[in-house]
């Protein structure tokens, strides 16, 4: 793993090897950071589908020796925007229309995204999906959630 950033403004960025590992490293970041923002329910397992396939598309598909494939996904209301760059330009997406050659994945992503497309970078290319999710809301989720984490209780205030 080369970069990882987790913000709570609802930005994250991985950057990882183009190999199987990175790819199921990708996925498990992924929700590792979705149960961080609270996005919880069919949303968040919908997320979870579109990295594990764009991940994979990017790890097998999109492979050019030495160089790495980024994952970012940005937090929105009521949805997550999910991101695949990887280093090869000529190799795009698109679903597959020949039921014997297998390959179903970008349907699926197709299936789970509001909208989803690729657009070129300098080197290679993004493969994007925009997909809703629900959140769990309030500012005391956050803390009872980061209290649970760190299996702490909250301090009694002094003098009680």
């Amino acid at each position: 793993m080369k970069s990882e950033t987790a913000t709570p403004t609802g930005e994250f960025t991985l950057r990882l090897s183009a190999t199987r590992r990175g790819a199921r490293l990708a996925r498990l970041f992924a929700v590792h950071q979705l149960h961080d923002w609270g996005v919880t329910g069919l949303g968040a397992e919908a997320v979870e589908l579109v990295v594990a396939e764009l991940a994979g598309n990017a790890a097998s598909h999109g492979r050019v020796p030495g160089r790495d494939f980024e994952v970012r996904m940005w937090l929105g209301d009521g949805h997550v925007r999910v991101e695949v760059s990887d280093a090869r330009a000529e190799r795009l997406p698109s679903p597959v229309r020949n039921p014997d050659e297998g390959g179903y994945g970008l349907m699926l992503v197709a299936a789970l995204a509001t909208a989803w497309g690729v657009r070129d970078r300098c080197v290679g290319k993004t493969v994007w999906a925009t997909v809703p999710v629900a959140r769990q809301s309030g500012r005391q989720d956050a803390v009872r959630r980061q209290a649970q984490k760190r299996s702490i209780a909250p301090s009694p205030r002094p003098g009680l």
